[in-house]
């Protein structure tokens, strides 16, 4: 068991990482963001037993003081943190960097500091761009189509650097298209499921044609914790992905059979990438994961996307969850 600080603990992946640490024994602090209302984001919605066991630290990424006394105490942390919305990004791309790259430094210097046995960095497919070759290797160059992604490519570098120059253990997770329970509607997989659920037949979707490698939450839980419990990987970038590459409109047709409904797909000007940042095609090689780690996806190839598309249908069906989501609005 180990002291563990999880930043960004309040999000999606965050929140299922935490509920898995514990259940493993470890022992965590959750980093959420400080706010007025008091909230601990999704981390309220988990089960008594989890929040329980939770030491709680409200603050700021961007804050260095904040993230020194958060990490104080710790054995290791999970950096992800990060603003992550790609339509967001062409909006106030200066808080991407504040956050991504700035919020990254104050990790890795605090950790450095404070003599921390291993930093497990955030990384995201998206680094990699439209994919060059197939499967996507963590050879691929990187290429910044968007400001988000670039802020990411920036922080990855950064924290490589910190590896480098001061041999801090540093790996870079980068999971591709993280999808479940408790994601936002930013996203494309609960944004499909959430018009479907509330009676819509005529989808408004962006782009169909991009490929993606969708990864259920649980498999992007399970690769963190292998990181973090390996003595593999310092200074290593990898991959999480599926293997398994899918298109967005194939993508919505799966998940309207599982839903037992027809739906026609509208393309919604407001909702596309403007050209040149649109990644057309991800795919995953996991191989460096499985050999480092020994991690590969339970939730592979399409019947185990079918079977997570499945499980988060049946979470968003939950009236109580359904009811949190805003279907009629677009959210950048």
């Amino acid at each position: 068991m180990v002291k563990v600080l999880v930043t960004g603990a309040d999000g999606f992946i965050g929140s299922h990482l935490v509920e898995a640490l514990i259940e493993r024994g470890h022992d965590v602090r959750a980093f959420v963001l400080y706010n007025s209302f008091n909230s601990w984001g999704w981390l309220d919605h988990t089960p008594d037993h989890i929040r329980q066991n939770l030491d709680v630290f409200a603050g700021d990424i961007r804050d260095p003081h904040g993230v020194r006394t958060a990490l104080q105490g710790c054995d290791a942390v999970l950096h992800l943190a990060a603003l992550i919305a790609i339509p967001y990004s062409y909006h106030s791309p200066d808080t991407y960097l504040d956050t991504n790259i700035k919020g990254t430094l104050n990790v890795l210097q605090a950790a450095r500091d404070l003599g921390i046995n291993r930093v497990v960095h955030t990384s995201t497919s998206e680094v990699y761009g439209t994919a060059r070759f197939v499967p996507i290797t963590e050879e691929h160059p990187l290429q910044g189509q968007s400001p988000y992604s670039a802020s990411k490519i920036g922080a990855d570098q950064l924290a490589y650097s910190f590896y480098a120059s001061f041999n801090l253990p540093v790996v870079i997770a980068r999971p591709f298209n993280t999808y479940g329970p408790r994601q936002s509607a930013r996203a494309v997989i609960p944004t499909i499921i959430t018009q479907v659920a509330n009676g819509n037949r005529v989808l408004k979707l962006g782009a169909t044609s991009p490929t993606r490698d969708f990864n259920f939450v649980q498999d992007t839980v399970a690769g963190f914790i292998a990181a973090l419990e390996s003595q593999s990987g310092e200074g290593e970038v990898i991959n999480f992905g599926s293997n398994y590459e899918i298109s967005i409109g194939d993508t919505a047709q799966l998940i309207a059979d599982v839903l037992g409904k027809s739906i026609e797909i509208h393309t919604d000007e407001t909702r596309l990438r403007p050209k040149n940042s649109e990644v057309e095609r991800l795919w995953a090689d996991n191989q460096k994961a499985q050999r480092l780690f020994g991690w590969k996806p339970v939730y592979g190839g399409h019947e185990g996307f079918r079977r997570g598309i499945a499980e988060t249908v049946e979470w968003f069906l939950d009236p109580k969850n359904l009811t949190a989501y805003k279907a009629d609005r677009y959210n950048i």
